[in-house]
Parts: C-alpha cells; sequence; structure tokens
C-alpha cells in the first residue's frame, strides 16, 4: 500500500488542529531578545494528537520523541515503520516558530484561525503552523490505518527556524546529536516552501553595510567638505559594477529555471540627521547580496572587500559630482574613507540533486495531484538546508496548502 491510497485529507481535522496551532502563533513569535518562541506550545497539540497511536502511550506503531535542548523550546520526532530495513522517506522543515504580526497593522485577528471563503487566514498559515498541522495529520492517518508500507516515514518539526543565527535549539542540535542519521537513507523532503510545485534551488545571502566617512561642512560652502553621500552613491556603484562583472549569470542557472541572477543592491539608507544645508560627515548604506548556489558567499565576501580597498586605495580616481566635488582635501591631509561590513549569519544557497529519486518522486506526486508539475528557483533563501545537504542528506524542498502561488503571503499580512 502506497501513501497515497490512504485516501483525502480529512478537512475538519486538519482545521481543528490549525485553529489551535495558530491559537498559538502570539507566543511563537520569534524575534530575539523581545521575542523568544515557546515552540512546545505547538509541539503540545501535536502530541495531543499522535501520541494516542505511539508505541509507548497507545499502543500503536507510532515512535514519537520529543527533543528539548532549550526549555520550552522542544523539537517532535515521528516515525512510522516500513516493512524494508534502511528504506526511509522523511518530512522535515516543519517549523514551530513564526514572523512577528503586529494586530494593529492587520484587518483581522493574526493570532486566531479564520476562515474567508476558501482562504484560512492567520500568522502561520503559510509559514509554517499549516504544513505542521498538514503533517501532524498524515502522520496520524499512518497510525491510525496501519498500512503496510516498505518504507519508514518520518515527520521532524523543529523549533528555531525563523532564526537560525542561534545555534543549539533545533535541527542544527538534532544532526549534531545523530538524531536523524538514519534520514541519509532517503530523500529528505523540506516542506517549508511557497507553491504546491517543487522548488529546487535557492539563493545564498549576504546582508552588508558600506558606509562612508567624509568631513561635515556647510553646504554653501561644498568646496571645504568631504560629501560621503556623493562618495557612498558613486562607490556602490563602481562596486556593483565589479559585482556583476566578477559574478555574471552562470550556465547553470537555466538548468535550474532561476527568476533572477545572483544581485547586490541597497535596500536602506542611514545618516546621522541635521539640517538640509549641513553636508554630513558620514552615512551608511545597508543591502543584501543574493546568490545562486553555484557561487560560494565566502568568496563574494572576500571580493567585496577587495572593491573596497582599492577604492580607498584610489580614491582620487572615483568618478565625483559637480566642479567642487572632491574627496580628498590635501591641505588638511583628509581623505574619504569607505568601510564594508557583514552579518556573520551568511547563508549558502541549495540546488537540489535533480538526479534524485525523490525528486522524481515528488514531481510524478505534484503532476497526478495538481494536475501538472513546473519546479522552479528562487534567490529567496532558506535557512538550515544548505547544512542537511552539506552534512550528506538529500535535500528536496516543497510546500503544500495554497491554490496559487503566493510567494507574497510568506511574512505577509
Amino acid at each position: 500500500m502506497e501513501i497515497s491510497a490512504l485516501g483525502e485529507l480529512d478537512k475538519d481535522s486538519f482545521v481543528s488542529l490549525l485553529s489551535k496551532l495558530i491559537g498559538e502563533a502570539k507566543y511563537v513569535q520569534n524575534n530575539p531578545p523581545d521575542l523568544i518562541p515557546e515552540e512546545n506550545r505547538v509541539a503540545k497539540h501535536v502530541l495531543d494528537v499522535l501520541l494516542p497511536y505511539s508505541t509507548t502511550t497507545g499502543g500503536g506503531p507510532l515512535i514519537v520523541n520529543h527533543v528539548s535542548y532549550v526549555q520550552g523550546r522542544g523539537n517532535v520526532i515521528v516515525e512510522y515503520p516500513g516493512n524494508v530495513p534502511g528504506k526511509i522517506l522523511s518530512f522535515v522543515g516543519c517549523h514551530m516558530d513564526v514572523v512577528t504580526a503586529n494586530p494593529d497593522d492587520w484587518d483581522f485577528d493574526p493570532f486566531s484561525l479564520s476562515i474567508d471563503g476558501d482562504k484560512l487566514r492567520g500568522r502561520g498559515t503559510t509559514d509554517c503552523l499549516g504544513h505542521v498541522a498538514l503533517v501532524t495529520e498524515l502522520m496520524r492517518i499512518l497510525g491510525e490505518q496501519k498500512p503496510k508500507l516498505k518504507s519508514t516515514v518520518v515527520a521532524v518539526f523543529i523549533a528555531n527556524e525563523e532564526n537560525s543565527s542561534i545555534l543549539g535549539v533545533g535541527v542544527d542540535e538534532l544532526v549534531k546529536d545523530g538524531l536523524l542519521n538514519k534520514l541519509k537513507h532517503g530523500p529528505l523532503y523540506w516542506i517549508d516552501t511557497a507553491d504546491k510545485q517543487p522548488c529546487i534551488g535557492t539563493g545564498g545571502m549576504i546582508s552588508w553595510k558600506l558606509r562612508a566617512t567624509g568631513k561635515l561642512f556647510h553646504s554653501g560652502l561644498a568646496h571645504k567638505a568631504i560629501n560621503p553621500l556623493e562618495l557612498a552613491m558613486e562607490a556602490l556603484k563602481e562596486i556593483q559594477l565589479r559585482f556583476y562583472r566578477d559574478f555574471p549569470p552562470h550556465p547553470m542557472e537555466q538548468v535550474y529555471d532561476f527568476a533572477t541572477p545572483s544581485t547586490m543592491k541597497p535596500t536602506q539608507w542611514k545618516y546621522p540627521g541635521g539640517g538640509v544645508n549641513q553636508i554630513p560627515a558620514e552615512c551608511t548604506i545597508c543591502g543584501d547580496v543574493r546568490v545562486t548556489p553555484f557561487y560560494n558567499p565566502m568568496d563574494v565576501v572576500k571580493k567585496l572587500q577587495e572593491y573596497v580597498d582599492d577604492i580607498n586605495t584610489n580614491i582620487e580616481k572615483l568618478e565625483s559630482r559637480g566642479p567642487v566635488s572632491k574627496y580628498v582635501l590635501p591641505d588638511e591631509n583628509l581623505r574619504g574613507r569607505l568601510t564594508f561590513s557583514y552579518d556573520d549569519d551568511i547563508m549558502s544557497g541549495v540546488a537540489c540533486d535533480l538526479d534524485s529519486r525523490g525528486f522524481h518522486v515528488l514531481c510524478k506526486a505534484t503532476e497526478d495531484v495538481v494536475g501538472h508539475v513546473k519546479p522552479y528557483s528562487i534567490t529567496g533563501s532558506l535557512p538550515l538546508i544548505r547544512e542537511l545537504q552539506d552534512e550528506g542528506f538529500d535535500v528536496q524542498t516543497a510546500g503544500y496548502g495554497m491554490i496559487l502561488l503566493l510567494l507574497s503571503m510568506y511574512h505577509g499580512k
């Protein structure tokens, strides 16, 4: 018997569970230090559904393990044994934390489930409590119907996905402890993407800052100032030109149908304030780099620093703006200066193995259920999965529960 023969999703049971999970969303918002999620509030509802079918408390077939490394922030591993030793498939990535939601900005309560026609609404319905409810229901049905399967089926519900810079809480620690080693014997489906179609590629991400230091002066005497705003704009233009020269569209991006090639762009501008008639002393441009998985993000970081060092050394050669725009004041022995920095939580992209049997099975299942299959890749970034791939797991990524491609709903209202 195959999993596909288990029948349709029990809508009432699914919605009832999802309602309980969304009711916990307020308490599992992940934005430290202000908001530390209590994932065990979600785990309790998962366990309430599955423990009646467990080997220890319900006399059923499910092997249920609640693993905590931080108080109140547990992970849940559920196993349904198959008949063939070593044959396994797993559903991982259903995380029990959510991003923040300000109720004042929403047209409905984000922390309770509401239904609008065929839409389920509330923080976490898409990312990722809806997936938690879905996979919990799958494991419940396996425990209830006890089908004879060749493959062992494992579901792993994790803590702390929305802030992967904090280690020792979720899937990283499960891997470190060897609790997921057996999952290397089959496809690992990471269930946390924004469409019913297989996502076969994601991007790496580098958050960066470029600080320009000049000389403050009255704007009516611009020749006595070093304008850091002009310096930052011209320097960033030069840095971007060099970035796109060194990290052009990669031939494999066409194979994976990436929506965009690698990009570097500014997203924020900061300066210390002051009057409009004052040239400030410094400013900072913030932005990010998204690189397709065929480039190493650390190679990008190294190159960006090289660009900045070269511009600082040859700052007289950088294009300026207007007859008195300058980046050096020789009489005062002053030079404008750029400082490049980046956040430590760099993410690497993933290119799923297109030769994997797990990928072909996922495509066939998608075509059978949805009616068509069109794998896609984006330079949006998913934490944790590249680390799993590097550890030897056959990572395939997918998501469920949506009628249309609703990427805009992830982290949205």
